[in-house]
């Protein structure tokens, strides 16, 4: 109740904009995505001019590098002021449960945010009593990418199931297309691993999987393991050395029918490759998820210690808000968690994406972030890699049970 208090009181004080001082944010937001962090620190900039920003970038694929640097300042006492992290368990997992998070119940109570983040977002960001990072954005894992063209040229339609897309990856074999589906390294497997799971199994199932209600020796999920491993089978044999980009180029160039990819891959296509969306490249939900939105966001919190808290309260009130949002996502290429976004400000994918996500049942990623602590995914790559290879449902099952159990999931 103190602490509850004490936070109520620092929001209070926070909200002044004469604010000075110094605020360091901490992302791995660089290269292509570095204009959309740069929007949020202009708007920032105006309301707090007297407050000097330390953009501290680190980049590296998918924050792997800023997340090595980031331990070492936690555990060291020196924390970021604030910090990005992927919503959910790879926070709650590994800072929350060491105790080294401030809870934001407070501040979701003062801007409102309960009525404008979907009920689903507010439940993969709360734990232990408490609600832990502000979601500045969306990403969704279920999307599947085509070329319209090139599936008229072959006579196919898109696939609304897993059984119908082993069936036209049959008929474009028989046509000559060597590989129907593109994969690239280990994350992208996994991520259709978490596709083919969700579309197999369902929302609910997905959702007691990582409550430990359901077991992943469970002979549904050994079923569902059997038939990614027939959709692997409809893969490029050189995946492994393919980046999601390198990927993504095969459906550009029409050499294979179908990725799955999130919908970083709308900006892709768009932006470096200049492609029309409809046109030049289509997009569907993945095969059996047509009313689900498979979610992954990037996020911030406010670690205990922040040499610049009220500072640190004041961009957390502007990632949160409907203006800092929609000036952030239309650059990122990704949709605002809010449900009131200025959807004039995007393009046609994520004005569709949008929709999706006011109307479909939210889920959250595993290979992104949301769901599973990184105890479980840092491992989990090895089980697929092993799967792959063997194609062994029961063995895969049994491991990536045991990585469960050693992770604490349901516990």
């Amino acid at each position: 109740m103190k602490k509850a208090l004490l936070l109520a009181l620092a929001l209070a004080t926070a909200s002044s904009a004469s604010a000075a001082g110094k605020l360091e944010i901490f992302s791995w937001w660089s290269g292509d995505e570095g204009p959309a962090l740069d929007a949020l620190v202009k708007l920032y900039q105006q309301k707090y001019p007297s407050v000097t920003i330390d953009n501290a970038t680190v980049s590296g694929g998918a924050g792997t590098n800023a997340k090595a640097v980031l331990k070492t300042r936690m555990l060291g006492g020196t924390p970021p002021d604030s910090f990005q992290v992927h919503a959910g368990q790879e926070l709650i997992g590994t800072w929350v449960t060491a105790g080294r998070m401030e809870d934001l119940t407070p501040l979701f109570k003062s801007e409102g945010w309960a009525k404008v983040l979907p009920k689903d977002v507010i439940k993969l960001i709360s734990a232990k009593g408490g609600i832990w990072s502000v979601p500045v954005n969306v990403h969704r894992s279920n999307v599947m990418w085509y070329n319209p063209a090139k599936l008229k040229a072959w006579g196919v339609t898109v696939p609304k199931t897993w059984p119908e897309f082993l069936s036209t990856c049959a008929t474009l074999k028989a046509k000559g297309v060597q590989a129907p589906l593109v994969v690239g390294e280990n994350w992208t497997q996994q991520h259709l691993w978490e596709n083919v799971m969700i579309g197999v199994l369902g929302a609910q199932a997905w959702e007691n999987l990582w409550a430990g209600k359901l077991k992943f020796t469970d002979p549904k999920v050994v079923g569902a393991f059997t038939t990614y491993g027939k959709v692997m089978d409809c893969a490029n044999k050189d995946a492994s050395g393919l980046s999601w980009q390198q990927a993504s180029d095969r459906i550009a160039d029409g050499t294979s029918a179908f990725n799955i990819m999130g919908d970083w891959a709308a900006g892709y296509f768009t932006t470096t490759k200049k492609l029309t969306p409809g046109s030049g490249f289509g997009w569907a939900t993945t095969p059996g998820t047509s009313k689900v939105f498979v979610m992954l966001a990037d996020s911030f919190g406010l670690p205990k210690g922040a040499k610049n808290r009220a500072e640190a309260l004041n961009w957390l009130k502007l990632l949160g808000s409907k203006a800092g949002q929609d000036a952030f996502n239309p650059l990122k290429g990704s949709i605002a968690a809010r449900l009131d976004s200025d959807l004039s400000k995007y393009n046609v994918y994520s004005k569709s994406a949008a929709t999706d996500w006011k109307n479909s049942r939210i889920v959250g990623s595993m290979v992104h972030g949301a769901v599973a602590p990184e105890t479980f995914t840092s491992a989990f790559g090895a089980v697929i890699d092993q799967f792959v290879a063997s194609k062994d449902s029961k063995a895969a099952t049994a491991a990536a049970q045991q990585l469960a159990d050693k992770a604490g999931i349901g516990k």
